[in-house]
């Protein structure tokens, strides 16, 4: 069976950071590519970062610079560690895999900016 599991939001204060998890499991994490999209109220659901299965990275611009995306193959997961958070980056966060021609989601994990 097939799993996405998130992790890691919170609160946080602008300008601080988080570091969130993704954990698949269930599919041949090897050959996966793992994306991360946020949905802030009222706003679609866009990409924030990717990671292909060969470790080929890409970002939204407006997380460029801010954001890193990484895989760990051992522990099937990826991690989105966020820097210098900004009130903008308030979402909730879901990862994506894409694998065997599918798209498999999380339930998300919320992320809120506050000072």
């Amino acid at each position: 069976q097939i799993e996405i599991v998130e992790s890691g939001g919170g609160l946080v204060q602008p300008g601080g950071s988080l570091r969130l998890s993704c954990e698949a499991s269930g599919m041949r994490f090897a050959v996966t590519h793992i994306a991360w999209y946020r949905q802030a109220p009222g706003a679609d659901r866009e990409m924030v970062a990717r990671i292909t299965a060969g470790f080929v990275t890409s970002y939204a611009e407006s997380v460029e610079g801010r954001f890193t995306i990484s895989r760990d193959h051992g522990k099937q997961t990826v991690y989105l560690q966020m820097n210098d958070i900004k009130r903008e980056d308030a979402a909730v966060y879901y990862c994506s895999a894409e694998y065997a021609g599918r798209n498999y989601w999380g339930q998300g994990t919320q992320v809120a900016v506050s000072s």
